[in-house]
């Protein structure tokens, strides 16, 4: 496992670094809650799901929603570090014309199982792409990503019901508990905690663990592939703005993007030895 490690590592630097540079081209996005994600969307298009950049639409694949829609950046860097579409779209963030949208929208861009934006239907959507998986009596997994923030929306609560209803052991939802929104401190707008007790009572089986430890990351998810006739939660506690240290813990960066000198700061931090 120590040399996926390695490699993991290596790809979440590079991710890293084209949220920022992608986010100081367009001018506008969300830096924190993406830098706070690399972690887990890098174990689980690099390591983890059955995904093909030949076949994007082969029906016997993963699937990943991501919830907290945007938090595109991260995904982004992602699919196109994984080669489903060229790394210089990338730099075209949010201008006119793009494929690359402030949210993700799965009619233009390759490897986007869902469009999403609206917090709350990323969840519910993957709760019916987890149900048809079981009616076609398919064995791909469903993996979704919520933010803490998210949790406020009433519409998760819902969603979370039917996943424990259906049984859904086919689903894994991941919450980035980065513990800011754009508003401040979570526990201050709506306070959701406490997490893991919620969906225990919703009926899920739940996992905590530390979101930037990939070794944790690899191991909830194995655990998680073990759990029969109920849906796995992985509580992952994380930092917003994760690996550049002026953006570390602070929400003004949900929703703010560098500016060269910054973005010239923050690529140092990031391109230090992992």
């Amino acid at each position: 496992m120590e040399k996926d490690i390695h490699h993991l590592k290596q790809i979440a630097k590079e991710i890293r670094k084209d949220i920022v540079t992608m986010l100081t081209e367009s001018g506008s996005g969300h830096p924190g809650g993406s830098l706070s994600a690399v972690e887990i969307l890098t174990t689980l298009y690099f390591k983890e799901m059955n995904v093909n950049v030949e076949d994007p639409h082969n029906p016997d694949r993963d699937r990943f929603i991501l919830s907290k829609g945007h938090a595109a950046p991260v995904l982004y860097s992602a699919l196109a570090n994984k080669g489903f579409f060229d790394k210089e779209e990338l730099m075209k963030l949010r201008k006119l014309g793009s494929i690359l949208q402030g949210h993700p929208n799965m009619n233009y861009v390759p490897g986007i199982d869902m469009s999403t934006g609206s917090l709350g239907q990323g969840i519910s959507t993957a709760v019916g792409v987890a149900i048809a998986g079981k009616l076609d009596e398919k064995d791909y997994r469903v993996y979704t990503l919520l933010g803490d923030g998210e949790l406020e929306e009433g519409q998760v609560w819902e969603a979370s019901m039917s996943a424990a209803h259906y049984k859904l052991d086919n689903l894994t939802a991941f919450v980035d508990n980065n513990g800011l929104q754009i508003d401040g401190n979570c526990q201050d707008v709506l306070n959701p905690m406490p997490i893991d007790e919620k969906f225990k009572a919703f009926g899920w089986h739940v996992i905590n663990i530390d979101g930037h430890d990939f070794e944790a990351i690899i191991n909830a998810i194995n655990e998680a592939k073990t759990i029969k006739e109920k849906p796995t939660v992985i509580v992952c506690k994380t930092i917003k703005g994760k690996g550049v240290s002026f953006m570390e813990n602070q929400a003004g960066w949900h929703g703010s993007t560098p500016n060269k000198e910054q973005c010239e700061q923050a690529l140092k931090e990031i391109g230090g030895e992992v």
